[in-house]
């Protein structure tokens, strides 16, 4: 009878099925995200964005994105079109604010702020922080294309204001790097899907280490279906910038 030791073999080399990670690696994981992100410093960034809308022309955009780790600061300075040239947004004490210089007013907006109304939310040009917004939940180990990924359910903490109440993640094994991301309401409705093909590293002084982007972001808006969006970092500088940068002043001074 070779049936019972051709079953043993057949067991033995059967793939194991994949182990979950447990809390305290999995909150690593997460901070390490963050990490990976954060400046240490100073930050700008070039960003080309391309919206496009069911029976609306396609919208180009360009703008400049400035941020400071230490008390984290945050301004977006749109270029182009010229319609949109001298509007921005800048964050203070957790508050986000949007200037128009045709009226020369300030609004107060949301975490669900739709920037230059694509579908894009301040986080997408942000530094991660879903360690401090987020509680995170190994849900599986699978496989991305042909990447092998954890797949990480985030749910907000309390009191804490973001775009989405519920992310869920797939985060490429090998170097950590997000690759695709799910934004959820908080009935569970699949709001956004967003892909992250292409990542890239530059040098921080400030931080002793590398500073990671994603160089090229797909965002796909699953409520209005035919509605997406394409972001690509074209340049990043980590050098110092100027004090008093982070300011209404600064940025109304922009559109003058």
């Amino acid at each position: 009878m070779r049936i019972l030791p051709l079953l043993l073999l057949a067991l033995l080399l059967a793939p194991l099925p994949a182990r979950a990670l447990d809390q305290a690696a999995t909150d690593r994981l997460i901070r390490n995200i963050d990490e990976m992100e954060r400046s240490g410093g100073d930050y700008k960034a070039l960003a080309y964005m391309e919206a496009k809308e069911k029976d609306k022309t396609d919208v180009v955009y360009e703008l400049l994105a400035y941020r400071r780790s230490g008390d984290q600061k945050l301004m977006f300075l749109f270029l182009e079109p010229k319609s949109e040239a001298g509007k921005g947004y800048l964050r203070i004490e957790k508050n986000l604010w949007f200037y128009d210089p045709r009226v020369g007013r300030w609004e107060r907006r949301t975490e669900r702020e739709r920037i230059g109304g694509t579908d894009t939310r301040r986080g997408d040009l942000d530094e991660s922080r879903l360690s401090e917004e987020y509680a995170a939940t190994w849900e599986a180990d699978e496989k991305l294309g042909k990447f092998e990924v954890h797949r990480i359910l985030l749910n907000a903490r309390p009191e804490v204001d973001v775009a989405f109440p519920t992310v869920r993640l797939w985060v490429n094994k090998e170097n950590g790097v997000v690759l695709k991301r799910q934004d959820l309401a908080l009935s569970g409705r699949l709001m956004r899907t967003a892909y992250y093909p292409r990542w890239k590293k530059v040098r921080s002084e400030s931080k002793k280490g590398d500073v990671w982007f994603a160089e090229e972001m797909r965002i796909y808006d699953e409520v209005e279906k035919a509605n997406q969006t394409l972001i690509l970092i074209k340049s990043v500088d980590t050098r110092p910038l100027e004090a008093n940068l982070f300011t209404k002043a600064w940025l109304e001074s922009k559109s003058r």
